[in-house]
């Protein structure tokens, strides 16, 4: 490894294997915080011009190559790790090879992404068995402008702003090039048009907690009439199941648990009891639940929580039956059959108050949601 340093910039050329379609180099440049609504309209009005620029300039020849080409940057920022561990493997490198895009992909000029607690767990190896070959630019859920698209690209063009998890399924085999990057190659499968009221981060915090939320109440046959009990439904996934159950599904009653100072939030979002948890044990209630979506992992108490023949989903910590636990398949018709909820303002998106976070302290923001206490979903806006 080589080393060179200045007084503002500094570069590292790590050893890593000449194969990788990654770039070698991590190059670190430290520059002033902006204030946030300047980069904001700074960022719009570029991505708007850029945006004309590539409709202008996109190919209108018959062609069989996978891409109808435009013209983008040959590198881009990143970040990167090239092992496993904590926070500190996270490394920002300002020139990493924008991916190739394949006939079923569009390329997507990233303006926002959202980390979830997989991104911390897959970076820290939990799955390594299944992940995508080293260095990996992390990140699932993506908002931004679609800038390339592939030759059997059917119902997106240049210029459409997009939103969607990035991976089809989770754990096997997600993609080594992730979200948090100026661009990130998507199946057009996975994405949607983003709803026309959210902004860019709003759109961003969504994707792979809503699909979440949306398959686990599928999978416990949730309809009309029956009742649910969230737990921690202050959380990405529990405020996105509250809302979901109630609006879009018909749920009869919500009950949700959270800390004292979530509990107003709670029902702000639809819910009919607000248990606060560090008072009372939901399982010693009399009140039992056709459903419980557990989104903390404490799964043995939850079946304590339902009624006869009631169901409990578990997304995290040991499963105790009749809970069952399931990974989500990022899937755009599901975010495409929940746009209009969105647009009306039945279901809103929760972004933790300490956020967005700018695109240089997306260590920062990993350290943060690994805390497991934030509200909602955690931002990392703008992406320059």
């Amino acid at each position: 490894m080589s080393l060179s340093t200045t007084t503002s910039h500094l570069t590292i050329l790590p050893s890593l294997p000449s194969t990788s379609p990654l770039s070698l180099r991590f190059s670190f440049t430290f520059q002033p915080k902006t204030n946030q609504k300047t980069c904001l309209k700074t960022l719009l009005s570029s991505s708007t011009r850029h945006a004309r620029f590539l409709v202008k300039s996109q190919s209108t020849t018959a062609s069989s190559e996978a891409v109808k080409v435009t013209q983008v940057p040959s590198e881009m920022k990143a970040w990167v790790y090239g092992e496993y561990g904590g926070v500190d493997v996270l490394k920002f490198d300002s020139n990493v090879a924008v991916p190739d895009v394949k006939e079923d992909q569009v390329l997507v000029k990233v303006v926002a992404a959202a980390l979830n607690p997989v991104d911390g767990k897959r970076r820290q190896g939990k799955f390594k068995a299944t992940d995508s070959p080293l260095p990996t630019v992390p990140g699932y859920d993506v908002a931004g402008v679609v800038v390339k698209v592939g030759s059997e690209v059917k119902d997106f063009k240049v210029g459409d702003e997009v939103y969607g998890d990035v991976n089809e399924k989770a754990l096997e085999g997600p993609n080594q090039f992730g979200s948090l990057a100026e661009y990130t190659a998507v199946e057009e499968k996975l994405l949607a048009l983003k709803p026309t009221n959210l902004d860019f981060a709003q759109a961003a915090s969504l994707p792979l907690a809503i699909e979440t939320a949306y398959e686990g109440l599928e999978r416990t046959g949730f309809s009309s009439g029956k009742s649910i009990l969230v737990l921690n439904g202050s959380g990405g996934v529990g405020s996105l199941v509250i809302q979901l159950a109630k609006q879009v599904f018909g749920a009869s009653r919500v009950a949700a648990t959270s800390s004292t100072r979530h509990l107003e939030l709670l029902k702000s979002l639809g819910a009919d009891l607000a248990i606060d948890y560090t008072k009372e044990n939901f399982e010693d209630l009399p009140e039992k639940f056709d459903v419980v979506y557990d989104a903390i992992g404490q799964c043995d108490r939850a079946v304590k929580a339902i009624k006869e023949g009631g169901s409990v989903v578990a997304l995290t910590g040991a499963v105790t039956p009749p809970g069952f636990r399931f990974v989500v398949t990022s899937n755009g018709a599901v975010l495409k059959k929940l746009n209009p909820y969105l647009e009306s303002g039945k279901v809103k998106p929760i972004i933790d108050p300490k956020g967005p976070f700018p695109f240089d302290q997306v260590a920062e923001a990993f350290s943060y949601i690994e805390t497991n206490k934030a509200t909602g979903k955690v931002v990392v806006f703008p992406i320059p």
